[in-house]
Protein backbone atom coordinates (compact mmCIF):
# COMPACT_ATOMS: atom_id res chain seq x y z
CA UNK A 1 0.00 0.00 0.00
CA UNK A 2 1.31 3.45 -0.92
CA UNK A 3 1.53 6.06 1.84
CA UNK A 4 0.11 9.25 0.36
CA UNK A 5 1.92 12.28 1.80
CA UNK A 6 1.07 14.85 -0.84
CA UNK A 7 -2.16 16.47 0.35
CA UNK A 8 -0.62 19.91 -0.12
CA UNK A 9 -0.64 19.17 -3.85
CA UNK A 10 -4.13 17.69 -3.95
CA UNK A 11 -6.63 16.06 -1.60
CA UNK A 12 -9.06 13.23 -2.38
CA UNK A 13 -12.65 14.42 -2.91
CA UNK A 14 -14.89 14.24 0.13
CA UNK A 15 -17.98 12.01 -0.06
CA UNK A 16 -20.28 15.03 -0.08
CA UNK A 17 -18.34 16.53 -2.99
CA UNK A 18 -18.49 13.26 -4.94
CA UNK A 19 -22.24 13.05 -4.36
CA UNK A 20 -22.84 16.65 -5.47
CA UNK A 21 -20.74 16.18 -8.60
CA UNK A 22 -22.55 12.96 -9.52
CA UNK A 23 -25.95 14.58 -8.97
CA UNK A 24 -25.29 17.30 -11.53
CA UNK A 25 -23.17 15.59 -14.17
CA UNK A 26 -26.17 15.54 -16.51
CA UNK A 27 -27.22 19.10 -15.70
CA UNK A 28 -28.75 21.34 -18.34
CA UNK A 29 -27.13 24.63 -19.28
CA UNK A 30 -27.60 26.85 -16.22
CA UNK A 31 -28.14 29.89 -18.42
CA UNK A 32 -31.11 28.35 -20.23
CA UNK A 33 -34.57 29.68 -19.34
CA UNK A 34 -36.41 26.35 -19.33
CA UNK A 35 -37.10 24.46 -16.10
CA UNK A 36 -34.13 22.11 -16.42
CA UNK A 37 -31.80 25.04 -16.99
CA UNK A 38 -33.20 26.97 -14.07
CA UNK A 39 -32.83 23.93 -11.79
CA UNK A 40 -29.16 23.82 -12.73
CA UNK A 41 -28.84 27.55 -12.05
CA UNK A 42 -30.35 27.06 -8.60
CA UNK A 43 -27.66 24.47 -7.87
CA UNK A 44 -24.94 26.93 -8.88
CA UNK A 45 -26.41 29.73 -6.76
CA UNK A 46 -26.84 27.45 -3.75
CA UNK A 47 -23.19 26.48 -4.08
CA UNK A 48 -22.27 30.15 -4.29
CA UNK A 49 -24.22 30.86 -1.10
CA UNK A 50 -22.49 27.96 0.66
CA UNK A 51 -19.10 29.37 -0.31
CA UNK A 52 -20.09 32.84 0.90
CA UNK A 53 -21.18 31.51 4.29
CA UNK A 54 -17.95 29.53 4.64
CA UNK A 55 -15.74 32.50 3.76
CA UNK A 56 -17.62 35.35 5.43
CA UNK A 57 -18.45 37.28 2.28
CA UNK A 58 -21.45 38.11 0.09
CA UNK A 59 -22.62 35.61 -2.56
CA UNK A 60 -22.37 38.49 -5.04
CA UNK A 61 -18.60 38.52 -4.42
CA UNK A 62 -18.08 34.83 -5.28
CA UNK A 63 -16.99 33.85 -8.79
CA UNK A 64 -16.39 30.22 -9.75
CA UNK A 65 -13.23 29.60 -11.75
CA UNK A 66 -11.32 26.62 -13.13
CA UNK A 67 -9.00 26.67 -10.11
CA UNK A 68 -6.66 28.78 -8.03
CA UNK A 69 -4.49 29.72 -11.01
CA UNK A 70 -7.37 31.35 -12.87
CA UNK A 71 -8.57 33.04 -9.68
CA UNK A 72 -5.11 34.52 -9.06
CA UNK A 73 -4.76 35.65 -12.67
CA UNK A 74 -8.22 37.22 -12.62
CA UNK A 75 -7.29 39.34 -9.63
CA UNK A 76 -3.74 40.26 -10.60
CA UNK A 77 -4.32 41.01 -14.28
CA UNK A 78 -7.90 42.16 -13.89
CA UNK A 79 -7.22 44.79 -11.23
CA UNK A 80 -4.09 46.09 -12.98
CA UNK A 81 -5.90 46.35 -16.33
CA UNK A 82 -8.77 48.16 -14.64
CA UNK A 83 -6.31 50.64 -13.13
CA UNK A 84 -4.84 51.29 -16.57
CA UNK A 85 -8.31 51.93 -17.95
CA UNK A 86 -8.82 54.54 -15.26
CA UNK A 87 -5.96 56.54 -16.82
CA UNK A 88 -3.66 56.20 -13.84
CA UNK A 89 -0.56 55.75 -15.97
CA UNK A 90 1.46 52.57 -15.43
CA UNK A 91 0.10 50.87 -12.30
CA UNK A 92 2.39 49.60 -9.58
CA UNK A 93 2.04 46.11 -8.13
CA UNK A 94 3.58 44.92 -4.86
CA UNK A 95 4.01 41.23 -4.13
CA UNK A 96 6.35 38.87 -2.29
CA UNK A 97 9.10 36.51 -3.40
CA UNK A 98 7.36 33.47 -1.89
CA UNK A 99 4.16 33.72 -3.94
CA UNK A 100 2.78 30.87 -6.01
CA UNK A 101 3.72 31.03 -9.73
CA UNK A 102 0.05 31.83 -10.45
CA UNK A 103 0.78 35.23 -8.89
CA UNK A 104 4.45 35.80 -9.70
CA UNK A 105 4.23 34.82 -13.36
CA UNK A 106 1.31 37.15 -14.19
CA UNK A 107 3.13 39.94 -12.34
CA UNK A 108 6.30 39.37 -14.36
CA UNK A 109 4.26 39.08 -17.56
CA UNK A 110 2.60 42.44 -16.92
CA UNK A 111 5.98 44.03 -16.15
CA UNK A 112 7.60 42.57 -19.28
CA UNK A 113 4.83 44.10 -21.41
CA UNK A 114 5.19 47.49 -19.75
CA UNK A 115 1.69 47.20 -18.30
CA UNK A 116 2.84 47.47 -14.69
CA UNK A 117 5.84 48.08 -12.51
CA UNK A 118 6.43 45.40 -9.90
CA UNK A 119 8.09 45.42 -6.49
CA UNK A 120 8.90 42.02 -5.00
CA UNK A 121 9.39 42.01 -1.23
CA UNK A 122 11.70 39.37 0.23
CA UNK A 123 10.43 37.27 3.13
CA UNK A 124 12.14 36.87 6.47
CA UNK A 125 14.30 33.90 7.37
CA UNK A 126 11.21 32.03 8.53
CA UNK A 127 9.43 32.52 5.21
CA UNK A 128 6.92 35.08 6.51
CA UNK A 129 6.35 38.40 4.79
CA UNK A 130 6.80 41.47 6.99
CA UNK A 131 3.78 43.80 6.95
CA UNK A 132 5.82 46.97 7.41
CA UNK A 133 8.15 46.09 4.53
CA UNK A 134 5.17 45.60 2.24
CA UNK A 135 3.59 48.86 3.34
CA UNK A 136 6.91 50.66 2.82
CA UNK A 137 6.91 49.47 -0.82
CA UNK A 138 3.50 51.05 -1.51
CA UNK A 139 3.56 54.30 -3.45
CA UNK A 140 1.16 56.75 -5.13
CA UNK A 141 0.77 54.54 -8.23
CA UNK A 142 0.27 51.25 -6.36
CA UNK A 143 -2.91 49.66 -7.72
CA UNK A 144 -2.68 46.26 -5.99
CA UNK A 145 -0.81 44.36 -3.32
CA UNK A 146 -0.89 40.56 -3.43
CA UNK A 147 0.52 38.45 -0.58
CA UNK A 148 -0.36 34.80 0.02
CA UNK A 149 -2.12 33.75 3.21
CA UNK A 150 0.18 30.77 3.76
CA UNK A 151 3.13 29.42 1.82
CA UNK A 152 2.65 26.05 0.17
CA UNK A 153 6.16 24.78 0.96
CA UNK A 154 7.16 26.21 4.33
CA UNK A 155 3.63 26.47 5.67
CA UNK A 156 4.48 30.00 6.87
CA UNK A 157 1.34 32.01 7.65
CA UNK A 158 1.24 35.75 6.95
CA UNK A 159 -0.57 38.50 8.84
CA UNK A 160 -3.16 39.19 6.15
CA UNK A 161 -5.55 41.07 8.46
CA UNK A 162 -2.77 43.39 9.62
CA UNK A 163 -1.63 44.02 6.07
CA UNK A 164 -5.19 44.68 4.87
CA UNK A 165 -5.73 47.23 7.64
CA UNK A 166 -2.58 49.12 6.69
CA UNK A 167 -3.47 49.10 3.00
CA UNK A 168 -7.04 50.25 3.69
CA UNK A 169 -5.61 53.41 5.24
CA UNK A 170 -3.76 53.99 1.99
CA UNK A 171 -6.70 53.12 -0.27
CA UNK A 172 -4.87 50.18 -1.88
CA UNK A 173 -6.66 46.86 -2.50
CA UNK A 174 -5.21 43.58 -1.23
CA UNK A 175 -5.42 40.21 -2.94
CA UNK A 176 -4.42 37.02 -1.14
CA UNK A 177 -3.86 33.53 -2.46
CA UNK A 178 -5.43 31.41 0.30
CA UNK A 179 -5.26 28.14 -1.65
CA UNK A 180 -2.95 26.39 0.82
CA UNK A 181 -4.46 27.95 3.93
CA UNK A 182 -8.14 27.15 3.86
CA UNK A 183 -7.99 23.45 4.79
CA UNK A 184 -6.49 24.10 8.23
CA UNK A 185 -6.61 27.87 8.79
CA UNK A 186 -9.71 29.98 9.37
CA UNK A 187 -10.23 32.11 6.28
CA UNK A 188 -12.63 35.01 6.83
CA UNK A 189 -12.89 37.60 4.08
CA UNK A 190 -14.74 40.15 6.22
CA UNK A 191 -12.49 39.78 9.26
CA UNK A 192 -9.34 39.88 7.18
CA UNK A 193 -10.57 42.85 5.18
CA UNK A 194 -9.19 41.62 1.86
CA UNK A 195 -10.49 42.81 -1.49
CA UNK A 196 -9.76 39.66 -3.49
CA UNK A 197 -9.03 36.05 -2.57
CA UNK A 198 -8.26 32.83 -4.46
CA UNK A 199 -9.06 29.22 -3.57
CA UNK A 200 -8.82 25.86 -5.37
CA UNK A 201 -11.34 23.14 -4.53
CA UNK A 202 -8.97 20.19 -4.75
CA UNK A 203 -7.04 21.57 -1.78
CA UNK A 204 -9.98 21.10 0.59
CA UNK A 205 -11.61 17.91 -0.60
CA UNK A 206 -13.28 19.12 -3.77
CA UNK A 207 -12.68 17.97 -7.35
CA UNK A 208 -9.87 19.23 -9.54
CA UNK A 209 -10.80 21.80 -12.16
CA UNK A 210 -12.83 24.24 -10.07
CA UNK A 211 -11.84 27.15 -7.86
CA UNK A 212 -13.10 30.34 -6.30
CA UNK A 213 -12.30 34.00 -6.81
CA UNK A 214 -13.72 36.35 -4.20
CA UNK A 215 -13.88 39.89 -5.58
CA UNK A 216 -15.14 42.68 -3.32
CA UNK A 217 -18.19 44.46 -4.66
CA UNK A 218 -17.06 47.67 -6.29
CA UNK A 219 -13.52 46.44 -6.99
CA UNK A 220 -12.81 47.26 -10.66
CA UNK A 221 -11.76 44.08 -12.48
CA UNK A 222 -11.31 43.57 -16.22
CA UNK A 223 -12.23 40.01 -17.34
CA UNK A 224 -9.54 37.67 -18.58
CA UNK A 225 -11.85 36.42 -21.33
CA UNK A 226 -14.89 38.01 -22.93
CA UNK A 227 -18.10 36.28 -23.89
CA UNK A 228 -21.50 35.82 -22.33
CA UNK A 229 -20.43 37.25 -18.98
CA UNK A 230 -22.28 34.48 -17.14
CA UNK A 231 -20.58 34.79 -13.77
CA UNK A 232 -20.97 38.27 -12.34
CA UNK A 233 -19.85 39.79 -15.64
CA UNK A 234 -16.19 38.96 -15.02
CA UNK A 235 -16.08 35.29 -15.97
CA UNK A 236 -17.67 34.12 -19.19
CA UNK A 237 -18.48 30.54 -20.07
CA UNK A 238 -21.10 27.90 -19.40
CA UNK A 239 -21.44 27.15 -15.70
CA UNK A 240 -19.78 23.87 -14.65
CA UNK A 241 -22.79 22.92 -12.52
CA UNK A 242 -21.46 19.67 -11.09
CA UNK A 243 -18.04 21.10 -10.30
CA UNK A 244 -19.51 24.22 -8.71
CA UNK A 245 -21.92 22.19 -6.59
CA UNK A 246 -19.11 19.88 -5.48
CA UNK A 247 -16.91 22.86 -4.64
CA UNK A 248 -19.57 24.34 -2.39
CA UNK A 249 -20.21 21.02 -0.67
CA UNK A 250 -16.51 20.39 -0.09
CA UNK A 251 -15.87 23.83 1.39
CA UNK A 252 -18.83 23.51 3.74
CA UNK A 253 -17.51 20.16 4.97
CA UNK A 254 -13.94 21.46 5.25
CA UNK A 255 -14.99 24.38 7.42
CA UNK A 256 -17.10 22.12 9.62
CA UNK A 257 -14.23 19.79 10.52
CA UNK A 258 -11.31 22.23 10.19
CA UNK A 259 -10.77 22.80 13.92
CA UNK A 260 -10.68 19.06 14.65
CA UNK A 261 -8.37 18.45 11.71
CA UNK A 262 -6.00 21.17 12.84
CA UNK A 263 -5.78 19.78 16.38
CA UNK A 264 -5.03 16.30 15.06
CA UNK A 265 -2.43 17.51 12.60
CA UNK A 266 -0.57 19.61 15.15
CA UNK A 267 0.03 16.47 17.21
CA UNK A 268 1.10 14.45 14.18
CA UNK A 269 3.39 17.03 12.60
CA UNK A 270 5.07 17.91 15.90
CA UNK A 271 5.69 14.20 16.52
CA UNK A 272 7.06 13.79 13.00
CA UNK A 273 9.34 16.82 13.29
CA UNK A 274 10.62 15.77 16.71
CA UNK A 275 11.56 12.31 15.45
CA UNK A 276 13.22 13.49 12.26
CA UNK A 277 15.25 16.29 13.85
CA UNK A 278 16.89 13.72 16.14
CA UNK A 279 18.78 12.59 13.04
CA UNK A 280 22.13 14.33 12.62
CA UNK A 281 22.07 17.00 9.91
CA UNK A 282 18.30 17.43 9.95
CA UNK A 283 16.82 20.80 11.00
CA UNK A 284 13.29 22.16 11.01
CA UNK A 285 12.77 25.49 9.29
CA UNK A 286 9.89 27.91 8.90
CA UNK A 287 8.17 29.85 11.68
CA UNK A 288 9.02 28.81 15.24
CA UNK A 289 5.71 30.06 16.62
CA UNK A 290 3.04 27.45 15.75
CA UNK A 291 0.47 30.26 15.49
CA UNK A 292 2.21 31.33 12.28
CA UNK A 293 2.68 27.84 10.82
CA UNK A 294 0.16 25.63 9.04
CA UNK A 295 -0.70 22.57 11.09
CA UNK A 296 -0.30 20.36 8.02
CA UNK A 297 3.28 21.27 7.13
CA UNK A 298 6.76 20.28 8.27
CA UNK A 299 9.71 21.79 6.41
CA UNK A 300 13.13 20.27 7.01
CA UNK A 301 16.69 21.16 5.97
CA UNK A 302 18.91 18.14 5.26
CA UNK A 303 22.69 18.40 5.07
CA UNK A 304 24.69 16.35 2.60
CA UNK A 305 21.87 14.36 1.01
CA UNK A 306 21.63 13.83 -2.74
CA UNK A 307 18.07 14.72 -3.87
CA UNK A 308 17.69 12.01 -6.50
CA UNK A 309 18.75 9.32 -4.06
CA UNK A 310 16.30 10.52 -1.44
CA UNK A 311 13.49 10.69 -3.98
CA UNK A 312 14.21 7.14 -5.11
CA UNK A 313 14.37 5.96 -1.52
CA UNK A 314 11.03 7.47 -0.66
CA UNK A 315 9.54 5.93 -3.78
CA UNK A 316 10.95 2.52 -2.90
CA UNK A 317 9.33 2.89 0.52
CA UNK A 318 6.02 3.36 -1.33
CA UNK A 319 5.60 6.98 -0.26
CA UNK A 320 3.89 9.35 -2.70
CA UNK A 321 6.49 12.09 -2.33
CA UNK A 322 7.19 14.15 -5.47
CA UNK A 323 10.36 16.10 -6.07
CA UNK A 324 9.14 19.67 -5.70
CA UNK A 325 5.80 21.37 -5.68
CA UNK A 326 3.14 19.98 -7.97
CA UNK A 327 2.41 23.50 -9.21
CA UNK A 328 5.58 23.74 -11.22
CA UNK A 329 8.07 21.00 -10.56
CA UNK A 330 9.67 22.82 -7.62
CA UNK A 331 13.35 23.53 -7.10
CA UNK A 332 15.58 20.65 -8.21
CA UNK A 333 16.91 20.12 -4.67
CA UNK A 334 13.56 19.75 -3.00
CA UNK A 335 11.67 16.61 -2.11
CA UNK A 336 8.20 17.41 -0.85
CA UNK A 337 5.65 15.19 0.78
CA UNK A 338 3.31 17.58 2.48
CA UNK A 339 -0.14 16.99 3.80
CA UNK A 340 -2.26 15.22 6.39
CA UNK A 341 0.33 14.96 7.93
CA UNK A 342 3.29 15.59 5.70
CA UNK A 343 6.72 16.99 5.31
CA UNK A 344 8.78 19.18 3.05
CA UNK A 345 12.49 18.51 2.73
CA UNK A 346 15.05 20.94 1.37
CA UNK A 347 18.40 19.35 0.62
CA UNK A 348 21.48 21.42 1.42
CA UNK A 349 24.61 20.66 -0.64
Amino acid sequence: MTTYLDHAATTPPRPTARAALASWLDAANASSTHLAGQAARVAVEEARESVAVALGCSPHEVVFTSGGTEADNLAVKGVIWAAREQHRGVPHLVTSAVEHPAVLDPARWLAARGEATVTVVAPGADGRVDVEEVLAAVGPSTALVTVMAANNELGAVNDIAGLAAGLAERGVPLHTDAVQAVATLEVDVARWGVDALALSAHKFGGPQGVGIAVLRRGLPVVPLAHGGGQDRGVRSGTFAVGLDAACGAALTAAVADRADLRRRLVVLTDRLAAALTEVEGVRRSGPVDPAWRLASHVHLLLDGVEPTALGLGLGAARSAAPRGAGCGGGPPACVRCLGHCGLSITLCP
